[in-house]
Parts: C-alpha cells; structure tokens; sequence
C-alpha cells in the first residue's frame, strides 16, 4: 500500500465525520443516525457507492434542511469527500466505510428518507447481474430501510444498467418511474442540480448521453 493512501487512512481515523470499521459508533448507529451522528432530527439522504463524494457534499451545501451521508468501500475515495466536506465546513454530511451489501446492517428499518446511485460499476457480466445496485436483492434492501414514499434516484452512462432496472421495475411492478435516456436534453434537468461527479463529467466531455431514472418505493 502508498504512502499516500495510509495517510488518507490515517486522517480517517481521526475524523468525526466518517464513521468506519473500528471506531466505536460503526456497529452503534443503526436507527440512530440523525440522533447519534448529526445531532439533529432531518431527512436522512444517502448517495450510494459515493466514490471520492462530489454529489454528497454537493447536496449537502444546496439542502442545509437534509442529512447527508455518502457510503463507499474505499477509504482514499472517502477521504476525498470527508475532505471537501471539512473545507467547505459542512456539518450537515457525513461518510460511512462499508459494503452496499452491508446497508441493512447501518440503518434501522424505514430510517432512510432518499437514496442516490450515482455512476454505479454496470457489472456487464450476466453472472455478476445480482451485483448491480439496482438488482432485486440492493431493491429489497433500500425497500426494507426507506421510508414509504421515499425516492431512490440512479444516475448512469450504461445503457445495459439504465434497461436492466427498467425492466427490473416493471417486473415487481413499482409505479411512480420517472425516467429519461438523455438527462441534460430532457424536462428533468432540475435533478441535475448542477452537480456533477468525476465520471459524469468525463462522459459529458465525451458526449455520452447521462441516463437518469427516479421511483418512489
């Protein structure tokens, strides 16, 4: 491992806006989030698969009234969002280390008022198709943890993914599908909120079109 990354980790375990596998509140918040880490009873939005945390911090500074959390695996990625988040002096954000598969084990039962899946892995593979975040095993669980009427939104350049949940949607019949295959062209613009992550910019300069789909659970 770099240098560079155990010192990213290093201020990670340091810091009181990222919560991570052995500090003390890790296994303690499930069903306590806004009480126990925000200090503050608000809706409670989680980005999923947040990557170096662009669009939570973003939603953070633009909606001072909600709660903020980017979940990720990687902890140099998570420095990253923790980071801006600290210079931007937000106290309404914060990051969680873990698995996607693992949310159920973090947040109590209808305690999640929004989720967003902003440029998730495709997993093209059909053998990885239960990985994919919008698969009917991550939709079981975002179903157990929102709350009813709660929006999950999912912002992508895969066309494969886009279809998949598409059709995933349609086969459970869940109703209230907003969705578009070119956001920036469409009259769903507002959910763009002029916030972009690394990959979004990358695919706009390439001019891939930016798939966005939006249900109500």
């Amino acid at each position: 491992m770099g240098r560079g990354k155990l010192v990213k980790f290093a201020a990670n375990a340091t810091r009181d806006n990222v919560v991570e596998p052995g500090k003390e509140k890790y296994e303690q918040l499930k069903g306590k989030w806004n009480r126990e880490f925000f200090l503050r009873e608000r809706p409670l939005v989680l980005e999923v698969g947040c990557g170096k945390g662009e669009y939570t911090v973003g939603m953070a500074a633009q909606y001072p009234e909600k709660n903020f959390l980017g979940v990720d695996i990687k902890g140099n990625r998570i420095w990253k969002g923790s980071s801006l988040a600290l210079e931007e002096g937000l106290a309404n954000v914060g990051f969680l280390r873990t698995f996607i598969e693992n949310l159920d084990h973090h947040f109590g039962e209808k305690e999640v008022d929004e989720i967003w899946i902003t440029f998730p892995d495709p997993q093209p593979r059909k053998r990885d198709i239960k990985r994919r975040l919008t698969s009917p095993r991550f939709l079981n669980m975002y179903q157990q943890i929102v709350k009813p009427g709660g929006k999950i939104h999912l912002k992508t350049d895969s066309d494969l993914l886009f279809d998949f949940t598409l059709e995933t949607l349609e086969e459970r019949n869940v109703k209230s599908v907003l969705f578009t295959k070119d956001l920036y062209q469409s009259d769903l613009q507002e959910h763009t909120m002029g916030i972009y992550t690394t990959f979004e910019k990358v695919y706009l300069e390439q001019g891939v079109p930016i798939k966005y789909l939006q249900f109500t659970v």
